[in-house]
């Protein structure tokens, strides 16, 4: 569908959908079957699956947690975690490029007062896609921003670079920010095909290879004032926004831990052997292989474990006010901290044994194993689980607070 733009929503928009999580997960299921299929291929390609992230858009796909009401499926955080999961077990990367859209889609569940609310979820149910990021490279500290908003007329012109625009060549909406001449943070969200606005696949990570988080270059972009929000000054009741961008990572964390024992398994059926002096007469019959995905799948295990019990955490969040919010977002954020950290080493380990099922063939490049590791060892890069588990233990001890910064 197309881009609606504000002032101008549809009529079918507004329509209370039919959507549920069941009919949602049946939909993308041949899709996410197409994605599991090519991935390595297309990482080697560099072969975008702009098909497939359509028709999983189309399905309404970042809609699952939205409510009925509002034109959602109504699900839960534990339904958006175990679509996140499958979605990541096909491909991580598609997982990690619909990260923007499932955070908007999580912020007009949880926020009522959310600026612009209405159109935002006109644009969700318009099955669009989101991008959005405050990051630069300007050498400078974490945050900085070099980005300018100069005022012009009614409105505003933005020029800057910014980096990590993660899902930006699939996406329809950009979301970022920039600074005023006084020093005001200007926010802003404008639709892809505005005239200066550059997307560039620039992104040269070892993993995380087509998640489209390069480059997105503003010229003498035009900005109305009906596009822009300022920061609110006001204390919120829960100041950890972070929390469920982290629980999406965790869980795309959780979705390369399962990929990891699809592939040993259907190695060790269909394609090793065992090694001279093995007893059996297959691999999978082997002890030590049979241990070794007994391994792999204890790891994936205990990723999706803690992803599911960090769903219903922050689900129990939901709708507090006042210091319930307070303490209930504190302990949320924490508990969000420790999931990422399991789940990032269950990853990487089930990633590192994937290679012990097999011999020297299974390191061959036509198999593309080695992107799991990759995966997750990119996107594990994003957030330091060292500073995550040193607040986590600070919390424990002294009952210290976790930072309100997006990475709790």
């Amino acid at each position: 569908m197309t881009a609606v733009y504000p002032g101008h929503e549809s009529i079918e928009a507004t329509s209370v959908s039919g959507l549920t999580v069941a009919g949602i997960r049946a939909a993308v299921r041949p899709v996410l079957r197409r994605l599991g299929d090519t991935a390595g291929a297309r990482e080697k390609a560099r072969d975008y699956a702009f098909g497939e992230v359509r028709a999983l858009a189309d399905a309404g796909i970042a809609l699952v947690g939205v409510a009925r009401e509002d034109g959602g499926a109504g699900g839960s955080l534990r339904d958006v975690a175990e679509v996140v999961i499958e979605v990541a077990r096909a491909d991580s990367s598609v997982a990690q490029a619909l990260r923007s859209s499932f955070i908007i889609a999580e912020q007009v569940s949880s926020r009522p007062d959310l600026p612009h609310r209405d159109v935002i979820l006109t644009r969700l149910r318009n099955r669009d896609l989101f991008a959005g990021t405050s990051n630069e490279r300007t050498g400078g500290a974490s945050g900085q921003v070099n980005a300018t908003a100069r005022r012009d007329g009614a409105g505003w012109v933005v020029d800057g670079e910014k980096y990590y625009s993660t899902g930006g060549l699939y996406a329809s909406w950009f979301s970022t920010q920039a600074l005023a001449d006084d020093g005001t943070v200007v926010r802003f969200t404008v639709p892809v095909d505005r005239e200066g606005v550059e997307r560039l696949d620039d992104f040269d990570a070892v993993g995380q290879r087509l998640t489209a988080s390069g480059t997105t270059r503003l010229t003498n972009v035009r900005v109305s004032d009906d596009e822009v929000t300022f920061p609110d000054r006001a204390q919120p009741d829960n100041p950890w926004p972070g929390s469920f961008a982290q629980f999406y990572l965790a869980a795309v964390q959780a979705g390369v831990a399962a990929r990891a024992l699809d592939d040993a398994v259907g190695y060790v059926r269909e394609k090793a052997r065992p090694i001279k002096h093995s007893s059996a007469d297959t691999s999978a019959e082997d002890p030590y292989v049979r241990q070794t995905i007994g391994q792999i799948a204890g790891r994936a295990q205990a990723a999706r474990a803690v992803v599911l019990l960090a769903a219903e955490t922050l689900e129990d969040v939901r709708g507090l006010t006042g210091p319930a919010a307070r303490t209930a977002g504190a302990a949320a954020a924490v508990h969000v901290a420790h999931a990422s950290a399991i789940a990032i080493e269950s990853a990487l380990e089930a990633a590192e044994l994937l290679f012990d099922v097999g011999g020297g063939s299974i390191t061959n490049r036509d198999l593309g194993f080695d992107r799991h590791w990759r995966n997750a060892r990119t996107a594990a890069n994003h957030n330091p689980r060292q500073w995550k588990q040193a607040i986590a233990g600070a919390y424990h001890l002294t009952g210290e607070e976790p930072p309100t910064t997006g990475l709790f």
